[in-house]
């Protein structure tokens, strides 16, 4: 759980479990009609509320896991189902994967800049990545964040086999370079439910 000393902050939608002394919840939209525009055809980006008030304020997301990041006139590229909360300073915009094409996890993320606090979640342990000691891939369901001056582009590694139903299950993941690093969850997202015939 996250505990959040106001006078302001930005943070998921429906994340608030409780809070002490005097709130005031409000929708926070878009931002403009590029960032609606983005979100509506994308999918992408968070739908955030702006919490102001005195007091202590309590956030979580699905009992998951919480992760504080302090940048400083730096930008953190999220997945937007992991983003949590952030502070009011600090800008966001909903950015295309450059080279990513259709991966798992979006072809558009959040990136968040500025300098303050960025709050994301993970389901279970993470690992964080130093991208600068290699070159590093990750599954675009289990990339929940990065460095947002990375180069990102995708590694197919499909074989000739996967076509005859002889696949690893493996056969695309994100691919990162450059100074940085990328936080991985221990799980590729929530299961994917069929619909019955």
């Amino acid at each position: 759980m996250l505990r959040v000393q106001l006078p302001e902050v930005l943070a998921k939608q429906g994340s608030m479990v409780a809070f002490q002394g005097q709130m005031d919840f409000d929708y926070e939209g878009a931002g403009g009609l590029g960032k609606l525009l983005k979100k509506a055809v994308t999918g992408e980006g968070a739908s955030l509320m702006r919490v102001r008030g005195q007091g202590v304020l309590y956030l979580a997301d699905n009992a998951d896991d919480i992760h504080l990041f302090y940048l400083e006139n730096e930008g953190i590229t999220v997945n937007g189902r992991n983003l949590l909360a952030f502070q009011p300073q600090m800008t966001w915009d909903i950015q295309r994967v450059q080279g990513a094409g259709v991966a798992a996890g979006g072809l558009f993320n959040t990136t968040v800049t500025g300098t303050g606090w960025v709050a994301v979640t993970t389901h279970g342990t993470p690992v964080l990545l130093d991208v600068a000691r290699m070159p590093t891939f990750v599954d675009g369901q289990a990339a929940v964040c990065w460095s947002a001056g990375l180069q990102v582009g995708v590694n197919r590694t499909m074989k000739a086999g996967a076509l005859i139903g002889r696949g690893s299950g493996e056969a695309m993941q994100l691919a990162f370079r450059g100074q940085g690093f990328v936080l991985v969850q221990a799980s590729e997202g929530p299961p994917v439910v069929k619909a019955s015939s």
